[in-house]
């Protein structure tokens, strides 16, 4: 009597299979959730670059028409590490605005006040003050970095910054720089971006 032998697969052959097959799912998703994870990121940094271009543009096109206040001020109000305030004619009336970027640093926000100048005679009442939010994600404050540095006319681009506290009078160029970031847990280091602008309209004795 002649036994037969039946070709088929044996259930170790089975599990074997979908071991490989359960493991090469596994790596194809992983590479995909990564490959995705790592474009989203990608694209979140050039959305963060490009929001930060946008707010230097804003304010160097501030900064170079800054000029004599409505009531006589000098151009510029304030210059510190973290604010600078002065006066420049942003909505092509007849009057000066008192133009104001500054730090939030519960926010990590960079904010913008304008206030018109009102009355009779006209003061600049900083009651009347509209702030607006420029930027998001703004970690200068944390990483003990200043937004706005000052230099004199004596700008080549090497030379240190003029020391706090600033002279108003002193600054011919100033220097914007925010560093950026978004999700601190996704990006290794903070987006910088920055700029210089030389101030317009300034007198010099």
């Amino acid at each position: 009597m002649t036994l037969r032998r039946y070709a088929g697969i044996t259930l170790i052959e089975v599990l074997v299979s979908l071991g490989i097959f359960s493991l090469l799912a596994l790596s194809i998703a992983w590479i995909l959730i990564n490959s995705i994870r790592h474009n989203a990121i990608l694209w979140e940094q050039l959305q963060t670059q490009n929001d930060g271009r946008r707010v230097l543009r804003e304010v160097v096109d501030v900064a170079r028409r800054a000029e004599t206040s409505s009531v006589g001020s000098y151009p510029l109000a304030t210059t510190t590490a973290y604010e600078l305030a002065l006066y420049a004619n942003i909505d092509r009336d007849s009057f000066r605005e008192r133009v104001r970027f500054f730090a939030d640093t519960v926010s990590n926000t960079l904010r913008m006040g304008v206030i018109k100048p009102s009355g009779n005679p006209l003061t600049y009442n900083s009651a009347n003050e509209i702030i607006t939010v420029i930027a998001q994600s703004v970690v200068n404050d944390d990483l003990n970095r200043p937004i706005f540095t000052y230099f004199d006319d004596r700008y080549t681009g090497t030379q240190a910054p003029l020391s706090q506290p600033v002279s108003t009078t002193q600054v011919a160029v100033i220097r914007v720089q925010l560093e950026l970031e978004r999700n601190p847990t996704a990006s290794p280091v903070p987006l910088r971006v920055e700029t210089t602008v030389h101030v317009r309209n300034l007198k010099r004795n």
